[in-house]
């Protein structure tokens, strides 16, 4: 990084030297004396042109000197806090999405749960109405069998009261 921006001031000067030296090279004079104007005016619009440009050389050196040595590290530092704060702020959210994950898990396992407990409750609840409709379905079959038992005996009974008064 030291490499990079101490290079960079580096070509920055070497350009601002040469456009020094192109400015006030005896070619660049007589390449602007071609042009046909009155000699005082001509002479005094050069040295403006390159009053300014030397000027504005020496601003955007300024700029470009302070951009390096102040702005730019204080916009890295900058920069950097930001993506800490956004990595701090994903790692956070990353966090509660687990968190939520497993609140959620956990729910569907107590859901799970409960019914299964509902269904094991259903389904003893199906056993006992079973055991007792069996219950009641043996004892009216019971009751069927012993009053047939009952009707059967009154019949022999009956019968055979009728056969002793025949017989008689």
């Amino acid at each position: 990084m030291l490499n990079r921006s101490l290079m960079l001031k580096l070509w920055l000067l070497v350009i601002v030297i040469a456009k020094t030296l192109l400015m006030n090279s005896p070619a660049y004079g007589q390449v602007i004396q071609t042009n046909p104007q009155p000699p005082e005016s001509f002479q005094e619009r050069i040295r403006q042109q390159q009053e300014e440009q030397t000027q504005q050389t020496q601003e955007q050196l300024k700029e470009t000197w302070l951009r390096l040595h102040f702005q730019q590290p204080q916009q890295q530092q900058q920069q950097l806090r930001i993506q800490q704060q956004e990595f701090s702020r994903q790692r956070e959210q990353l966090r509660r999405q687990q968190q939520l994950r497993l609140q959620q898990e956990e729910t569907r396992l107590q859901q799970q749960e409960f019914t299964r407990q509902q269904q094991l409750r259903i389904q003893q609840q199906q056993l006992r109405q079973d055991q007792e409709l069996r219950q009641q379905q043996q004892l009216r079959l019971e009751q069927q069998r012993q009053q047939q038992e009952l009707r059967l005996q009154q019949q022999r009974q009956q019968q055979e009261l009728r056969q002793q008064n025949e017989n008689l």
